[in-house]
């Protein structure tokens, strides 16, 4: 199964940083951020990872290059200037993906999740990994019922964590350009196509300076 990290994002929360420096290659612990998820999702032996970028693309490219001294082969989805949100970006980038089912993880997160569990998931549509609601995001995104699939509604709200799997099926009618994945996934909710896992464990979104000093101090011995 082929792996995609999303980075194609300004990073306008991180600003100034990410003016000269894409939001995926700050520094956490003198590492970039995106080579600790290329590492855990290596570990988990997902070798095969799309990148999609845009806002000082080259660099990344230039930092990474091929992956082959992470233990992976990398491929590029550039999405010029301007990126695609995440639903565009993630159909912008299937050609690269193919025809089967693949992971696809934000790269703005620090996680313990075990993503090697994922490799054999039967899905529908889509599988999302969802975590109780963090300060910065109360209302939560999705609810998850008894059996397993993720609705509008229910008893108590949960925050997508920007860890799913996809089928390209998902995406097969989507106009070209930019589009949120929000709107594409409720479009089948109703229709039980969407399923979901609630996921306790560590999870940070790095989306400010003070998120970015709080995993460093949670990488700290």
């Amino acid at each position: 199964m082929k792996a995609m990290i999303l980075a194609a994002g300004r990073g306008e929360r991180m600003r100034p940083l990410t003016d000269t420096t894409p939001k995926p290659l700050l520094l956490v612990a003198g590492k970039p951020i995106i080579q600790y998820t290329i590492e855990q999702l290596v570990k988990a032996g997902f070798t095969e990872i799309v990148i999609n970028i845009a806002h000082l693309s080259q660099q990344i490219k230039d930092t990474l290059g091929t992956g082959n001294q992470l233990g992976a082969t990398l491929f590029y989805s550039n999405e010029g200037n301007t990126a695609l949100e995440t639903a565009g970006g993630i159909s912008n980038a299937i050609p690269l993906l193919g025809e089967s089912t693949f992971l696809v993880v934000n790269g703005d997160i620090a996680t313990d999740y075990d993503f090697s569990q994922l490799h054999n998931k039967k899905i529908d549509l889509a599988h999302l990994i969802l975590i109780p609601n963090p300060p910065h995001h109360p209302e939560g995104d999705f609810y998850l019922s008894t059996t397993g699939y993720v609705s509008e509604h229910g008893k108590q709200s949960l925050t997508y964590s920007g860890i799913g799997l996809f089928h390209p099926k998902l995406f097969k009618d989507l106009e070209p350009g930019i589009n949120k994945l929000g709107p594409l996934l409720r479009k089948f909710l109703s229709s039980n196509k969407v399923t979901g896992e609630k996921f306790n464990g560590f999870w940070l979104d790095i989306g400010t300076p003070e998120r970015l000093l709080e995993m460093e101090s949670h990488l700290k011995p």
